[in-house]
Formats: structure tokens, sequence, C-alpha cells
């Protein structure tokens, strides 16, 4: 008699078929919305209007990946914006006022976004005070800090850091898009293929189970607040090279973009699930959109309000989604297997 096919296989299978659906979903609204727009405006299809995305996008698609890390642990983090600029400023002053060269510029901007998260992540886990109030004190701190660094002045930083985020004559992308690609790849090999990853989903999708299974919660929340902080930092480098400047009112409100994009990219704001391959999506879903309302000459409040109203509609369709979801992915994996395991 043929064995029944074990249930490994089967939870594959059906994962494998949910993340099908899934990428398909988001890239059928991200061509929907290019559909629109480019009926609505003449000016839209073009390769320089999606090249010019490409290059304005690395820096909120790094830090809405930490901001995905976080979330799938049930956290959050106000605080990347201001940690962004609050890099961006260190690397302005260590180039400019203190002449080092661009490897320790970096570095410094790196260690700065770190040294921020980890005073997130410990501060959460030692008072277990919510990750909310933490983060949004620590979104005051650095912006503060970053104003003191640049004595509230824009550092211009000029060729020493531009280079990354220049386009390359030859293709019309910038190497730090590239590198934002390679975050988003190598995020998504940690959440679904590393140790790591599973300590994050249990965590986030029931703390006590995971506790009683011998995880280390505070090590993975204090580890996760840390990457998200890093991942800040090179958000920092990632927009000082584009504008060639250190700008202290960098990242205002990107903190909102980034949770907009893990939303809508599906990950779950109770934690426990989240896709960063999806989340990436979700930010080119809102790069199209603000720029598609921006070439059929929507103004602002407009703008504002048609990005929430996505967000909020993005939250209720996840609503429908988890109660339907397995019931058609359960029928389509029985259609799906071998004739050979039933």
């Amino acid at each position: 008699m043929p064995a029944e096919p074990s249930l490994t296989t089967d939870a594959r299978r059906g994962r494998a078929l949910r993340m099908m659906a899934d990428y398909l979903g988001m890239l059928g609204v991200l061509g929907v919305l290019v559909l629109v727009f480019s009926v609505s405006s003449e000016h839209f299809l073009q390769i320089s209007t999606f090249s010019t995305l490409a290059n304005q996008i690395p820096d909120l698609t790094v830090i809405a990946v930490g901001m995905t890390f976080v979330l799938v642990i049930a956290g959050i983090d106000l605080s990347v914006g201001s940690v962004m600029a609050l890099s961006g400023a260190v690397l302005g002053v260590a180039l400019v006022d203190w002449h080092c060269p661009l490897w320790m510029g970096v570095l410094l901007s790196l260690a700065t976004g770190l040294g921020c998260g980890l005073f997130n992540g410990l501060i959460t886990v030692r008072w277990a005070v919510p990750s909310f109030i933490v983060t949004l004190g620590m979104l005051e701190i650095a912006r503060g800090g970053s104003y003191l660094v640049t004595r509230s002045q824009i550092k211009y930083i000029g060729s020493a850091v531009e280079h990354v985020g220049e386009p390359l004559e030859s293709i019309g992308l910038s190497p730090a898009f590239f590198l934002a690609i390679f975050v988003v790849l190598l995020g998504q090999l940690v959440l679904s293929r590393t140790v790591f990853g599973r300590y994050m989903i249990a965590v986030g999708d029931n703390p006590e189970a995971a506790r009683l299974s011998g995880i280390e919660l505070r090590r993975v929340r204090v580890g996760v607040f840390a990457v998200a902080g890093l991942l800040a930092g090179l958000g920092g480098w990632f927009r000082a090279s584009r504008l060639v400047s250190a700008d202290p009112n960098a990242g205002v409100g990107l903190e909102l973009e980034a949770i907009a994009a893990v939303v809508i990219g599906g990950t779950s704001l109770m934690g426990g699930r989240g896709s960063v391959v999806n989340t990436f999506f979700g930010v080119l879903i809102i790069a199209v959109l603000q720029a598609g309302l921006a070439s059929v000459g929507a103004e602002e409040p407009i703008k504002r309000i048609v990005t929430g109203s996505v967000i909020i509609v993005a939250v209720i369709a996840d609503v429908y989604r988890q109660q339907l979801s397995g019931r058609p992915l359960a029928v389509l994996a029985s259609l799906l297997r071998r004739p050979d395991e039933g």
C-alpha cells in the first residue's frame, strides 16, 4: 500500500504555494498601479521614471528589511528615520571635519546605527518596556544628536561619497540599488533558512512556547533591534551618497514609510509571520504610488490620503487572507501530490 505523504512534505508544499501566491499577488498589484498611472499620465511609462525610482529607494529598502525583522518578533521601531539621519551626520562629519578615509567614515556610520539599535533592544528587554516607547525616545535622541553633530546645518560631503549613490552610465542604476537588493535576498535567507530566523518567528508567534523550548528571548530581541539599527546606519550611507551631503532633517517620517511597506508586504503586526521579499514589493508599491500621484499632479495632502488608505486596505486584506489561508492551498496541494504519495 502506498505510504501517506508526510506532514513535513505537505507543510513545505503548502508554504511554497503560499509564497508563490503572495509573490504573484504583489506583482499583480504593482502591475495594476503601473498600468493605471501609465494611462493617466503620458510621462509615467518611461525608462527614466523607473531608473529614478530604483535609485531613490535603497535607503528605504534596507530600513524596511530591518523593520520586517522587528515586526516579526511583535515589536516596532519608530527611531529608524532619526537613526539614519544621525548615522549620515556622523559620516559627513567624519569625512569633512575629521578627514577620515571613506571606509572609516562608513564604519563609524554603521557603528552609530548599531549602537542605537543595541540601546533600543537592551532597554526594551532589561526593563520590559514596550518597544514603541523606547524607540519613540530614541527617535528624539537621535534627531537631536544629528542636529548637534551637524550644528543644524546641511553638511556638503562632495565626491568622496557619491560613487555609491550615483547611477552607472551603462545601466542607469546605482551601486546602492544592487547593494539593497543583496540585503533583501540576505534578509530573506536569514528569515526563512537559518536558526535565527526560526527563532524570530517563534518569539513573535508565541513567546512563552519559545521560552519553554529553550530559546533565549532576550538575545533574539536585542539582536533584531541591533540589526535594525545597523541597517538604518547603512541607509544613512546610501542617503548621504545620493544627496552628496548629510542632512540633519533626513528621514523625517521614514519610519512610517518603512512600516507601511512591511504591512503592505503582508508581515503581521502581531508578529510571527513575515517576508522580506514581499516587503521589497511593498517598497516598490509605495514608490510607484508616490511617483504616479506626482505624475498626475496630485497635491501632497492627496498623496498622504491615498497612501494611508492603501495601508488600511492592506491590513484589512491581510485579515481576510489569514481567515482564508490554508483552505484553497490545501486543495491545491492535494492536487499536486505525486501518484505514489496517495
